[in-house]
């Protein structure tokens, strides 16, 4: 349905999306522009893309859709000098965080083209075209915002076509993206950053605390190494609904601290726990409420080479892994692995294999 797209700012995301419609899709040109030459040459020799331009031209006439793949703050200045290229059809989208104050910005322009917001929801703190990878979007959330103006079929169409990348589309509304993405994605950066500050600031003249900060303070700090570029653009897009957040936090950390300084063992207990059962409940992290899933847990004996022996067998038949994870918390389950699949078909193929070969296997509903 779509022949031609454009990608505006080949870095991760953008480098990523070309790969995977060159890949994955029936598209057949794909054009670029990029500030860096370097990189669209290196694009090109890899037939990536088709064609390129440093500078927003005519290339991009006669596209269905054009991404635009920059900081949140370039967003408009792009959108606005693709328009003497453009159609009212064709798609302008865009893969920025925060997306309110963007689409009230861009309503000036409904009359130019068809804009609908999108934001998807996976990344690297590797932000440059050698990170990019065709599978960056498997599985990966990936949240489209229209507004009430764009029509369910065009919507649709370009759900189905990302969904062909191997992504899970969204659909949410501009404000409610944002007030999601400010709890789960934009206050979680700062809070890293602000960790990786204070350990700095509390740091020894000899610099323990650099030296051993590793295992888990590295892990839960992994996303202060993002662009800052990136960062900056974000929060100041997103500041209000940031602010409420920050706000929310603020009360959890007061919360704690004061159960502490009371030395109320059995309060910080439970606060201790009741995160971690929330926690543990992302585990399953089939998206249950947008796309069908087909699951099954499996009771198996920790031994080397368990998950390998069960992936082999359903390879070996032609069973698609959709997801698997290892069942931490079995407190209202059986099963020590978890599966899911795209098909009942496969999941009744896995069981029967499965049972065959002795294993105990639970159908999830």
């Amino acid at each position: 349905m779509f022949s031609k797209i454009g990608i505006v700012g080949l870095g991760l995301i953008g480098g990523s999306l070309a790969k995977a419609f060159r890949n994955r899709t029936s598209v057949k040109t794909i054009v670029a522009f990029n500030r860096h030459e370097d990189v669209l040459l290196e694009a090109k020799k890899q037939c990536v893309i088709d064609d390129y331009a440093t500078e927003i031209t005519d290339i991009f006439e006669n596209c269905d859709i054009i991404f635009i793949c920059t900081p949140v703050q370039n967003i408009m200045e792009y959108a606005e000098k693709l328009i003497p290229f453009i159609s009212k059809d064709c798609i302008v989208s865009d893969v920025g965080s925060t997306k309110w104050e963007l689409y009230q910005k861009m309503k000036q322009y409904s009359d130019k083209f068809t804009y609908i917001g999108g934001h998807p929801m996976t990344g690297s703190e590797r932000f440059r075209y050698n990170a990019s990878k065709e599978h960056l979007f498997e599985n990966a959330y990936y949240i489209l915002t229209p507004d009430e103006t764009i029509t369910e079929e065009k919507t649709n169409a370009f759900s189905d076509f990302i969904r062909s990348i191997g992504a899970i589309t969204v659909i949410l509304s501009p404000q409610e993206h944002d007030y999601v993405v400010a709890s789960i994605s934009h206050v979680p950066h700062i809070i890293a950053s602000a960790l990786v500050h204070n350990v700095k600031n509390l740091d020894t003249p000899n610099q323990y605390m650099h030296l051993l900060a590793a295992g888990g303070f590295k892990d839960i700090t992994r996303i202060a190494s993002s662009s800052p570029d990136m960062w900056q653009g974000i929060c100041m897009e997103n500041k209000e609904q940031i602010l409420k957040v920050l706000s929310s936090f603020e009360t959890v950390i007061q919360d704690i601290r004061q159960k502490l300084s009371k030395e109320q063992y059995q309060s910080v207990h439970d606060y201790f726990d009741i995160a971690r059962v929330y926690r543990d409940s992302f585990l399953s992290i089939t998206p249950k409420s947008f796309v069908k899933r087909y699951e099954i847990t499996v009771d198996v004996l920790d031994r080397p080479g368990s998950i390998a022996i069960i992936a082999v067998l359903f390879s070996s038949h032609g069973i698609n892994i959709k997801n698997m994870s290892i069942v931490n918390n079995r407190e209202q389950q059986q099963g020590a692995l978890y599966f899911a699949f795209d098909t009942e078909e496969d999941r009744q193929k896995s069981i029967h294999l499965l049972n065959d070969l002795n294993y105990d296997v639970f159908v999830k509903d």
